[in-house]
């Protein structure tokens, strides 16, 4: 036994890193074309919300898809990604301060759903643990504190007037001020959350879906990180909707169910976001910053970095 999962074998590694391999390699193909981003994120979802999920995520199927969390998670994943792409390939649009307000909106709608999530997964008092909706779950003060986490988290949210297109052939969404420090916050949040609420099935949708997102944002386009996690997520739910029976019995890896593992992970979470707000908060007083106008890490060597290698000269200036 682990300290977070039951033991792995050499095999479940291995579909994990294929599972990581193949997230970020359909998040190259919808990032690098425009066809390809139609593809998955409209013309696929349009036939599987026909054809497929109606079967495969029915209210009250056996492996917990036909939730009104796991619906209501696709299609706002869908429309982020939509969005997205409407503020890349349109120039004018990227221009617009009201549009530029979408990505930071989507985001904190995506967060406050997990938020009230894990609340809605404290109420069932289970603290026995117990299968709720076909999905095993424990609840316990970590709900509690992994949902302060996750408020902290959006108020984290900051500098989306500062998005731009980049300038190379791809049109990434870059969001210079979204600096490693959110993207480590996130994803420990984002981790808690699937820990706590999807315990058994966070091995995939937790850590490979998170390592995905993240490999993508320091090693393949750095500036892109909600890019990047809209393309990641939506690529992985759709495919839990329509193969619902992976992390349950295709390539099950079970939790500990060990409370500890449970409180430790949201404590992590927690403090972190805690730590990063106050850090942030601290800037933007020094500096006498306005946190819905202005920019806040523009002094840091990653953002000037992002900067240069992304804006066209001609950008749309603040």
């Amino acid at each position: 036994m682990g300290i977070l999962y039951e033991s792995t074998s050499l095999m479940g590694w291995a579909i994990l890193a294929l599972v990581i391999f193949t997230l970020i390699a359909f998040n190259e193909f919808s990032r690098t074309t425009k066809w390809g981003g139609l593809t998955l994120f409209l013309i696929v979802p349009a036939v599987l919300t026909i054809f497929v999920w109606p079967t495969t995520a029915a209210p009250g199927n056996e492996y917990g898809t036909g939730t009104w969390f796991n619906w209501f998670k696709t299609y706002s994943a869908l429309a982020g990604c939509l969005g997205f792409m409407a503020i890349r390939y349109f120039p004018s649009l990227a221009k617009k301060r009201w549009a530029l307000c979408f990505p930071p909106l989507i985001l904190a709608v995506n967060i406050l759903e997990a938020v009230l999530r894990d609340f809605e997964c404290y109420s069932f008092a289970a603290f026995e643990g117990a299968r709720i909706d076909n999905l095993w779950l424990m609840s316990g003060p970590w709900n509690i504190m992994n949902g302060i986490a996750g408020i902290l988290n959006i108020l984290l949210i900051c500098g989306w007037f500062g998005i731009f297109i980049s300038k190379d052939k791809s049109k990434d969404m870059i969001w210079p001020d979204c600096i490693w420090l959110y993207v480590i916050a996130y994803d420990l949040w984002n981790f808690a959350y699937t820990y706590n609420c999807i315990a058994d099935h966070s091995f995939y949708c937790g850590v490979a879906l998170l390592v995905a997102s993240t490999v993508c944002t320091f090693f393949i386009k750095k500036g892109a990180w909600l890019q990047h996690r809209a393309h990641t997520l939506a690529l992985w739910i759709m495919f839990v909707m329509t193969v619902p029976s992976f992390a349950d019995r295709i390539a099950p890896v079970s939790t500990t169910h060990s409370p500890k593992a449970f409180f430790a992970v949201s404590l992590v979470s927690l403090l972190f976001n805690l730590g990063a707000v106050i850090y942030q908060f601290r800037i933007i007083f020094k500096n006498k910053l306005n946190p819905f106008k202005d920019e806040i890490y523009t002094s840091t060597k990653e953002y000037q970095k992002v900067i240069e290698e992304n804006k066209p000269e001609n950008v749309y200036s603040k």
